[in-house]
């Protein structure tokens, strides 16, 4: 049974019990805690502790996760992938043990025609936690299961947490015993390849206390609602049902797998270490493929840095394979055929992840050849110092500079007998990441404590944000936070974070800035400086007060500043604009990877392989501006996201969509997207958006920077003024600047050949008259001369008039020069002189007192007197 079959049936089977089908959340999360969806709960989390009301009793789900921690043993063992999709059916409040139980076993059971999955009732283990005879009854009354294969475990194994206080409870596992070929006989507690878990049930149903690990917290007790949140394996359940050894030789892998093994000469299951490779490359291309199609794109820090790490040790593990050229093109495609069946969207959207994920592989065959440079001399350079180790922080270089995963550097250093300080690496890694975090923790919160904060929305409810409908709200204050905890109040002066009950000014998201404006109560001012979300449903702002005191519970005007807001619509819908336009004039790839926007200033990122000529550039522009002199209307609409996509509405890579979705349309079709910003009623309102520059922000991706609005004729008008002045002074009218300027171009180049070649010749005249000039010192020609100019003046006329002296006798030239203050001085030798024993580094070094350095042929140095440049 194919992979994507797996999937609709498990979607069928809880769709036709009543719960509702929802789609997979993008695996970028927003959950602070996490950069990628590890686990199929994640995006029910807010639901299963409490934290908010599902709109839904149950629900059932194919989640698209991403788990990163035991990447290193990815290939290694047959356990372990860096993607997986996880199948869950979830109920909130609703149905509970037996129900869940009774589900499992059913669509695990039921026969294949009857849209079961077939597997052999007398092949299926169960394991409950210790505690939990009542789940270990439900399977003997349900499924009928003798009490040997109904296993009794611990915590470690059957209790679950998230961690943290909140909901827990005891689950029950279902593994599948795949035959006696695979391992030993005994149950799950005796052989875990043999026996494979492939569905875990858990039942919320407590509410444990402060604790660290997987146990030794208190039960606090029962939950007033419980939960059901199961997850089924879908690689698995393929494995199982497909006959095949492990998650690599599934359909949805294996043909990855099988082109790699094509492509190198290698056949799999030959030979342990190219196995390994091979199920790295299936692998990682495949979650590669997955994350780029939703919105990752490669980078140095955080998410980026995952999806780089990926895709270079894919192409990596292919020329370790024997394969030197572009892997990707080849594999990349062959894993989009593999996984569209379930998501089609691959297809549609190819083009764009392909440019991003080949940009990458280019990149990384460049960093390979810096970086390769740049290990084997600190190797060499270890070596020569007697130490068999290489420091972290050169470790770190190679990551921080040439995007050298760490594996990378202890794969390289090792198949040179040098060991990696890989605790001195990691040491500068968390210096690096907790700076990072620091900062971003700070800015999201105004550097107020998160528990402080939650305990604020715990208290309060979430904030009433009414920045669509209004600019001005007569407010409360809630609390008044800084660095230190809660104050009662603030004084002027003092930079503080305020919570409202309720607000006008819009929070920083969807690459829009926040909102500038002003507190004001009857004796207190405050400038707000920042409005942030740090936990969902809650707004903050990071405010100064200027004066008086602002304290908890006063009534307040919060007032955005109009013409702030007035410049932040323009540049959001003047974004929406530049995006249609580029779509228009390069076509549906450039789709925006990232944006940011503030009143008249915005940037636009988009993947694209190669700069964007003038023409181009030209063309864009001017899309844009036509859509604005046509005053395209702006409308907003709320639908579902199902609807949303229908009528092609482009969504934010990385972003979380509720049920219902705020579409933004400029000129219906022409511009539609999903977005929560600020934008202006009609599009002549923008005003104009001037293209100020274009530039690459990483391998196959391209910024678009512009201005608008009154900053867009700023910059328009400054552009005019300097033609203007510069065809004033060249005495030209403007239309013929480009012509004059050639003409001016090609002049210079002709006077700087002629001035060149006059150099040459008068240096050639000088180098003849200096080694004319030559005396013997004991034997050796000693030519000595001064010039103005600098170092490599001096070197080319040492060089010149070395090879003009006796090439039978041993020579040795000093040239000194001097150019504002600054001295050198070159010594040259000829092969004559450096066989009697002659050294231009020893003999600089002399004449400077041990400065200067270079070799036996030419060395230089400097900071000397102009008097001494002669020498004698």
């Amino acid at each position: 049974m194919r992979t994507a079959e797996i999937r609709r049936r498990f979607l069928d089977y809880f769709a036709e019990r009543g719960h509702t089908v929802v789609p997979s959340a993008p695996l970028p999360t927003p959950d602070p805690t996490l950069l990628f969806v590890n686990a199929g709960m994640v995006p029910f989390k807010p639901y299963l502790a409490g934290e908010d009301v599902a709109p839904w009793p149950r629900a059932a789900s194919v989640q698209k996760c991403v788990r990163t921690l035991d990447i290193e043993e990815v290939g290694r063992t047959t356990r372990h992938g860096s993607f997986f999709q996880m199948n869950g059916n979830f109920s909130f409040g609703d149905y509970f043990k037996e129900e869940a139980i009774a589900y499992a076993w059913e669509l695990s059971t039921a026969p294949v025609d009857a849209g079961g999955y077939g597997l052999a009732p007398e092949r299926i283990w169960v394991t409950v936690h210790h505690s939990d005879e009542e789940s270990a009854d439900i399977w003997r009354r349900v499924a009928d299961l003798p009490s040997e294969r109904i296993v009794t475990r611990g915590d470690e194994d059957n209790f679950w947490s998230m961690g943290v206080p909140g909901p827990c409870g005891p689950c029950s596992e279902l593994y599948y015993d795949r035959g006696p070929a695979l391992g030993r006989a005994g149950g799950p507690e005796v052989d875990e390849d043999r026996y494979m878990e492939f569905w875990n049930l858990v039942f919320m149903q407590y509410e444990r206390g402060p604790g660290p690990g997987k146990s030794g917290y208190p039960i606090l007790g029962e939950l007033p609602r419980r939960n059901i949140d199961t997850g089924m394996g879908l690689e698995r359940m393929a494995t199982l049902l497909q006959g095949v050894d492990n998650l690599y030789e599934i359909d949805e892998t294996r043909p990855i797998l099988d082109r790699a093994a094509e492509l190198t000469g290698v056949r799999y299951g030959a030979e342990h270490d190219a196995d390994v490779r091979l199920r790295v490359i299936a692998d990682h291309v495949r979650t590669g493929l997955m994350m780029l199609a939703d919105g990752t794109s490669p980078g140095n820090e955080g998410r980026g840095y995952v999806l780089r790490r990926i895709l270079r040790r894919a192409v990596r593990a292919v020329r370790l394979l024997g394969h030197q050229d572009p892997a990707l093109p080849e594999l990349l495609p062959v894993a989009r055929d593999c996984m569209a069946p379930s998501y089609p969207e691959l297809t549609a959207d190819f083009d764009r992840i392909a440019q991003q994920a080949y940009g990458e592989e280019d990149a990384f065959r460049t960093t390979l050849r810096q970086g390769t440079t740049v290990l084997d001399t600190a190797v060499a350079k270890a070596r020569d110092e007697g130490r068999h180790t290489l420091p972290g922080a050169q470790a770190f270089l190679l990551h921080d500079t040439y995007g050298f995963p760490i594996d990378l550097t202890l794969e390289m250093a090792a198949e040179q007998g040098v060991d990696v300080d890989r605790e001195g690496f990691t040491a500068l890694m968390n210096e690096q990441r907790e700076r990072a975090r620091a900062d971003a923790r700070s800015r999201k919160s105004g550097a107020a404590d998160t528990a402080a904060l939650r305990s604020v929305l715990d208290a309060n409810g979430p904030t009433d944000w009414l920045a669509w409908e209004k600019l001005e709200t007569e407010s409360v204050v809630l609390a008044i936070l800084a660095p230190t905890g809660q104050r009662p109040a603030a004084s002027t002066g003092e930079i503080v974070t305020v919570v409202l009950d309720r607000t006008p000014f819009y929070a920083e998201s969807g690459g829009q800035d926040s909102d500038a404006g002003v507190l004001t109560g009857t004796a207190s001012e405050a400038e707000v400086l920042d409005v942030q979300r740090p936990l969902p449903g809650l707004v903050v702002h990071q405010v100064r007060v200027t004066a008086g005191e602002l304290a908890v519970g006063d009534t307040v005007r919060a007032a955005v500043d109009p013409e702030w807001r007035l410049g932040a619509r323009q540049a959001h819908s003047g974004t929406h604009v530049l995006h249609a336009a580029l779509r228009q004039i390069l076509g549906p790839t450039a789709l925006q990877a990232g944006s940011y926007n503030r009143p008249g200033y915005l940037r636009l990122d988009f993947p694209w392989r190669g700069a964007l000529g003038p023409t181009t550039r030209s063309e864009v522009e001017e899309a844009a501006n036509r859509a604005l002199r046509a005053d395209l209307p702006v409308g907003v609409r709320w639908m579902t996201l199902p609807e949303a996509k229908e009528i092609g509405a482009l969504a934010l890579f990385g972003e979380t969509y509720g049920e219902k979705v705020r579409v933004v349309e400029i000129g219906g079709p022409w511009s539609r997207e999903l977005c929560g910003g600020t934008h202006v009623e009609h599009a002549s309102q923008v005003g104009v958006v001037a293209v100020t520059g274009e530039s690459s922000v990483g391998a196959g991706m391209r910024r678009v920077e512009a201005a608008v609005g009154v900053e867009g004729f700023g910059y328009l008008a400054r552009e005019r003024d300097l033609v203007a002045r510069i065809a004033e002074q060249l005495q030209s009218p403007k239309d013929q600047l480009p012509e004059r300027i050639a003409t001016l171009l090609d002049r210079l180049k002709a006077a700087d050949r002629q001035s060149a070649e006059l150099r040459r010749k008068e240096a050639a005249g000088r180098a003849a008259e200096l080694a004319a000039a030559a005396v013997d010192v004991d034997g050796t020609l000693a030519a000595t001369g001064t010039l103005s100019g600098d170092g490599g003046s001096a070197r080319e006329l040492a060089l010149a008039v070395r090879d003009r002296l006796d090439a039978r006798a041993p020579g040795v030239v000093a040239i000194g020069a001097e150019t504002d203050g600054k001295t050198a001085l070159v010594v040259a030798v000829n092969r004559a002189a450096k066989d009697a024993g002659l050294s231009a580094a020893t003999l600089v070094k002399g004449l400077l007192s041990g400065r200067g350095g270079g070799n036996n042929d030419i060395a230089q140095g400097g900071g000397i007197p102009a008097t001494d440049l002669a020498p004698t």
